[in-house]
């Protein structure tokens, strides 16, 4: 017995026991992240990576995902189908325990499964667990064998069907409505993820069928992770003719590096554990950007591209224009970080930094011409660090002088509390006057930007810093640039991009977007990005007044008040609102609408930024003509 906080004795009787999958539904977050649609999406990952597994033991070479046309999803392969024996320790078919027992699978057991890729997830007890139903189909041993559960709880005992010719297994399942907030499923986020997977298992081939827009998609590359380097410089102009590649394995630990430098600025190189994308990083990381950074130095000074009294290069200078994968399997990985996605395992530090360093110094003298490319390429880039570094000294030195350290634009706030502080990145003087005057001077900072920022995707961090409006948002910022941003100097807990509902506002958008994934993407990837959505119209009927952001929510209106005695206005500028009225629509944290800038996937993100604002123009008229159709108001 004990007390609780009034004195009241309490019994075991009144403690409450979760069995089973009863804690699943209790707390999913807890095991799948969230009941959003992250979440949702997670569900398909769990059983996949069970097909991964089967693919990594040599027994499935293919794997198919269903989109039905009521968002239930079927997961299909030809691996060696779940043992269907009745289990010692569960007195129940293993079928019934792999799918009602969290943690019960043949990966926890290093005799069936060497490597697995989904060691950190949480099994596909959980899916069943979430969904309103699934259907197990197993073909093993010459039978087919099906069972049905809802919401976890078997509805039917494990029974032979008929015969089978092959082996493999079948979850077919629907995510339960009581669970999770939307239970739509995206193609495009399900298209991200599977295609990742098929680069990562070369030879596997995975396809995705989505019933409901009659799409079909194959995802096959017998290259690999070259092939995955191929797709991300695909948009990109590469300076070496081929992909550099190894797969080597040292103390159990398997090693696969593909990279390329590319005539870029921005460093975009991806790390993957057992299949999981490491996207904090992690022990592997670290190993690989020692070796190479060391590699290129030994190579520079041994053949005169670093003089006896300079400083080596820095890691930055070494990654510019880099494109690559890292992949590692190993036995039992370790999972950090915020959200699970850092690698820990402090032995594959050792083991990266030396297989990568042994490969790279051995390419680079067995390619002379590669290894003359990349150390011009390395040599340009220190330079442009070093112009950078003085062109912050002379700002620094500029703002001593002014006696000030803000930009002279900026309205700042009066609070320093970034849990509470916003800046409004605004188009134009005209929509930066309304919104000082609007604004909440407590809490709320506006910064006015005088036309169209550089576009960064097409210079270095040296020629950024000359452009006067993105001086201004660094400094107002507060977290400095490159390889002195410290997000814990930032200045405001919200950046809010607030510009016009046009053709040129949305350039704006875009433009500014591209500076901070290229050189911010910490604020990103933290939650602090956001785009704040103007109303397209004010509608008036009598004394009424109605602000409407879509023009789907328009019709919904008029059919609403009636189609009669109404004026409509569409707003083309934020400068067309007065102070009032764009606080009330757009600024008031009680009323307006903010989108969240997030990274679900970066490969796409970076191909969609490369295509947008790269040199290359065949891609972007080829997205231009793909997307247009999806365009719902074009200001022309």
């Amino acid at each position: 017995m004990a007390n609780d906080n009034n004195g009241r004795i309490y019994t075991a009787e009144e403690i409450q026991v979760l069995t089973g999958l009863e804690p699943v539904r209790k707390r999913p977050g807890m095991y799948i992240g969230s009941t959003g649609s992250r979440g949702l999406h997670h569900l398909v990952y769990e059983v996949v990576d069970n097909s991964i597994d089967e693919a990594l033991a040599g027994v499935c070479d293919t794997i198919k995902i269903t989109i039905n046309k009521d968002n239930s999803i079927i997961v299909e392969d030809n691996g060696s189908g779940i043992p269907v024996e009745t289990h010692p320790q569960t007195g129940k078919s293993t079928v019934e325990t792999v799918l009602t027992i969290l943690h019960a699978g043949g990966k926890f057991n290093n005799n069936a499964y060497k490597v697995s890729g989904g060691l950190h997830g949480v099994g596909v007890s959980v899916v069943n667990a979430l969904s309103e139903y699934l259907i197990a189909i197993v073909k093993r041993d010459g039978k087919e064998y099906t069972q049905r559960f809802e919401r976890g709880i078997p509805v039917s005992e494990l029974e032979v069907v008929g015969d089978a010719k092959s082996t493999g297994t079948t979850i077919k399942f629907r995510p339960d409505k009581e669970i999770f907030d939307e239970v739509v499923f995206s193609f495009e986020t399900l298209e991200y993820r599977l295609r990742e997977m098929a680069f990562l298992n070369k030879g596997i081939k995975i396809f995705l069928e989505d019933k409901r827009k009659d799409i079909k998609k194959e995802f096959h590359y017998e290259g690999g992770i070259k092939s995955f380097v191929e797709y991300i410089n695909k948009n990109k102009t590469p300076i070496q003719k081929d992909i550099m590649y190894f797969e080597a394995e040292k103390d159990n630990t398997v090693v696969e590096l593909a990279m390329q430098y590319t005539d870029g600025y921005s460093e975009n190189v991806y790390t993957f554990a057992n299949n999981i994308n490491t996207q904090e990083g992690g022990t592997h990381l670290s190993g690989f950007r020692t070796a190479l950074t060391r590699s290129i130095n030994d190579y520079g000074r041994k053949y005169g591209y670093i003089k006896e009294k300079d400083e080596n290069f820095q890691g930055d200078d070494v990654r510019e224009g880099l494109s690559a994968v890292l992949s590692v399997k190993l036995m039992e990985p370790q999972f950090e970080g915020q959200t699970k996605t850092k690698l820990g395992n402090s032995e594959t530090r050792g083991i990266v930094e030396s297989l990568t360093y042994d490969f790279i110094s051995n390419y680079l003298e067995e390619n002379p011409q590669d290894g003359k490319i990349i150390l011009e390429k390395t040599v340009s880039a220190a330079r442009a660090r070093e112009a950078a570094r003085k062109a912050r000294e002379i700002s620094r030195k500029r703002s001593i002088l002014d006696n000030t350290t803000l930009p002279g634009k900026l309205a700042d706030c009066q609070e320093d509390n970034i849990e509470i502080t916003e800046i409004f990145i605004v188009e134009g003087d005209s929509a930066g006057g309304s919104a000082k005057q609007g604004r909440d001077r407590r809490f709320q900072a506006i910064l006015p930007l005088k036309g169209k920022i550089m576009n960064v995707e097409k210079a270095r961090l040296d020629k950024v810093l000359g452009f006067e409006e993105i001086r201004a948002m660094i400094t107002a910022f507060g977290t400095g640039i490159g390889s002195e941003f410290d997000i814990e100097k930032l200045r405001y807990g919200k950046i809010i991009i607030m510009t016009d509902a046009d053709v040129d506002g949305a350039h704006i958008r875009t433009l500014l977007l591209t500076f901070f994934y290229r050189y911010m993407k910490e604020l990103i990837v933290n939650g602090h990005i956001y785009i704040a959505q103007p109303p397209l119209y004010k509608v008036n009927r009598g004394r009424k007044e109605y602000y409407v952001y879509s023009d789907k929510e328009l019709d919904e209106l008029l059919n609403e008040i009636g189609r009669s005695n109404y004026s409509i206005q569409r707003y083309k500028g934020l400068g067309e609102m007065n102070p009032e009225q764009l606080w009330e629509t757009t600024m008031d944290p009680e009323t307006r609408i903010l989108l969240k800038v997030n990274v679900e996937d970066a490969v796409a993100a970076d191909e969609i930024f490369t295509t947008l604002m790269g040199d290359r123009v065949k891609p972007r008229r080829e997205f231009i003509e793909e997307n247009a159709k999806l365009v719902k108001n074009l200001d022309i």
